[in-house]
């Protein structure tokens, strides 16, 4: 009975609770159901203070800084977005820093490079570039940075050697220091950087060999070792293993011996640069094998031998410099038919006695022809197809007669023209170009006319024109007027029969570096207006009729680094200050009285310095 009446207590209690969650359940239901909330999205972690002041420790090593660059990092938040190149990751952990020279190339940092950038431990992008005046050595302690995949400290003015420690830094994929003036060998332990896709060491100071650790980049692409010192042989290894190569620049070195033939095994290969090194010995045939390569430069080395043929089996081939070396007859008659791609050649100042400009040369669209120094003779070409050029060097050779043939006017693109060097003879006035002409050289030829006839007559056009030398030939006239907004940044008339005097516009000329008009039948008097031109370097004003003083406004020129007056009628004291009175005496002698330092003292200055020392024994006896 008990059993039976506890039994019938639960049953009924667990149907007590039944009956509340079913009324619960249907009170519910008929209850507005509540909205999902949206999940707060994350916020941009807040600046590290560790990353913080690592990169206030560099700001403090910067002393100067015209770019203005630095003065956006202030606030405790470097991560925000206001802390200019300088970038974090979700955690607020500096990932970039991106220091680069803004588009005005005059503004620059001075200062050192701080060893607490070492401490920016999640670092992956370290970009310092172009801000010219930061010195010092790279500190040892970024070979911390173990996330580090671009290193790039360009243009600016490093010292001291590379880094051993930067071979720790196993991530890295790019590495540049161009621009800098590290001397010393190249670490060998640079080897250990195998991933590797981009190394850029070009103009520094760099001496010895080509590590031959270098082997072990196989994913090296672009390799720039450029504009140093550096010496030995070109290594086998880098056509050997270093097969995705698209870019090589050994140029400007002391590079000696033979190029290997396994250089030439690189499929990829696009851009070739070996110039001014000293490499004797032949191209080897074997140079066809580089069936991607757009731009081959071997100038200014010790190669002699034949130009071999197979070199126009280079379908992809837009650019050939062979120039300042020491090549010779004949030219492969397969160049006629082969290189399609060739827009710019030189062959210039090598044993070549081409005699005419070859047929496969003045029929094609090309850009570029400089054929200095080929002993070609008769009268200047006529090209096919004139309007595609953009330069034209045929100077050092015979050329006779006139420029007619050459149809300038029908290159409309032409920027450089030098026919300098040769027997030309023809009145300068004939010469119409094109505005976009930068470049005219036609010096020691026998050319006659004036100046006025060739700046100001009708067809021609010179506002773009930057350099002009006419020097040595049989120009007469006077120095015509010269015009505001002109670009001209040389000018040498020198060796000519010019007469007449230097005009006052020669002050309009504010672009000007180099101005030389000596050797001629120039009078009058030097123009104050001269020493407007704040950019002159070079000043040669000698061996004309010049009269009067050398005016003291040219003491404003503050950057000139070479001036003569000699051998004219000058007379007077010499400015008394830089960088005039620290030229050599030559520049000034065979003039009729100049005086004052570097000369003997003027006289009456000299009895004035008497007179003062006299004076006070003088008030003294008194």
């Amino acid at each position: 009975m008990l059993l039976f009446l506890l039994r019938w207590e639960v049953s009924n209690s667990d149907l007590l609770m039944l009956l509340i969650l079913i009324l619960s359940v249907s009170s519910s239901s008929s209850l507005p159901q509540p909205q999902p909330q949206p999940q707060p999205q994350p916020q941009p972690g807040v600046c590290s203070e560790a990353d913080r002041a690592a990169l206030l420790s560099f700001k403090v090593r910067i002393v100067k800084d015209t770019t203005d660059i630095l003065s956006s990092w202030t606030g405790r938040d470097c991560c925000g977005g206001g802390w200019e190149g300088v970038e974090c990751n979700p955690a607020g952990r500096v990932t970039v820093l991106q220091l680069q020279r803004p588009a005005d190339r005059a503004l620059y940092m001075k200062g050192t490079l701080s060893p607490s950038l070492g401490h920016l431990n999640f670092l992956e992008v370290m970009v310092i570039s172009g801000l010219k005046q930061i010195t010092g050595p790279i500190p040892g302690t970024l070979s911390n940075l173990a996330h580090l995949t671009q290193l790039a400290l360009e243009d600016n003015s490093l010292q001291g050697n590379i880094p051993w420690a930067l071979g720790h830094l196993s991530s890295l994929r790019s590495l540049s220091l161009a621009g800098n003036r590290f001397k010393g060998n190249i670490p060998p332990n640079l080897g250990l950087l195998t991933n590797l896709v981009q190394i850029n060491l070009a103009r520094n100071f760099l001496t010895g060999p080509i590590p031959p650790t270098f082997q072990n980049f196989h994913a090296l692409q672009y390799l720039d070792l450029s504009f140093n010192m550096l010496s030995g042989l070109i290594p086998s290894f880098v056509g050997q293993h270093l097969h995705n190569l698209t870019f090589i620049d050994l140029s400007n070195n002391q590079l000696c011996g033979q190029m290997p033939i396994s250089l030439f095994n690189l499929p990829y290969l696009l851009d070739l640069s070996l110039d001014h090194n000293q490499l004797t010995g032949i191209i080897p045939l074997q140079i066809a094998g580089l069936k991607s390569l757009t731009s081959l430069s071997l100038s200014s080395n010790r190669l002699i031998g034949h130009i071999p043929a197979s070199i126009s089996r280079l379908q992809n081939l837009w650019y050939l410099n062979l120039s300042t070396n020491g090549f010779s007859n004949p030219l492969p008659e397969t160049l006629a038919r082969g290189v399609p791609s060739l827009l710019s050649i030189d062959l210039s100042y090598n044993n070549l006695s081409l005699g005419t400009v070859p047929d496969w040369i003045s029929s094609r669209q090309l850009r570029d022809v400089h054929l200095a120094g080929c002993q070609l003779r008769g009268t200047l070409p006529s090209f096919t197809k004139p309007d595609s050029f953009n330069s034209i060097d045929l100077s050092h050779n015979h050329f006779t007669d006139g420029i007619s043939k050459l149809n300038l006017t029908a290159m409309s693109s032409l920027q450089d023209l030098k026919l300098s060097n040769n027997q030309l003879n023809f009145d300068i006035s004939e010469i119409k170009l094109s505005g976009t002409i930068s470049l005219i050289d036609l010096h020691s030829n026998q050319l006659i006319g004036s100046l006025s006839s060739f700046l100001n007559s009708r067809g021609s056009s010179f506002s773009f024109l930057e350099v002009l030398d006419v020097s040595n030939n049989q120009i007469s006239g006077g120095i015509p007027e010269l015009r505001q907004g002109s670009r001209l940044k040389v000018v040498n008339i020198g060796g000519n029969k010019i007469a007449g005097h230097i005009p006052n516009s020669v002050s309009n000329l504010i672009q000007l570096e180099r101005f030389d008009i000596s050797r001629n039948k120039i009078t009058g008097t030097i123009p104050t207006s001269l020493g407007l031109l704040g950019k002159l370097q070079w000043l040669d004003l000698s061996i004309n009729g010049l009269t009067g003083k050398i005016p003291t406004s040219l003491l404003g020129i503050q950057g000139l680094r070479h001036a003569s007056f000699r051998a004219n009628k000058l007379c007077g004291e010499i400015p008394q200050g830089r960088p005039f009175n620290i030229f050599p005496a030559s520049a000034y002698v065979h003039n009729l009285c100049l005086c004052g330092k570097p000369l003997p003292p003027c006289r009456g200055k000299n009895q004035r310095n008497k007179q003062s020392r006299k004076t006070p024994e003088i008030e003294k006896s008194q």
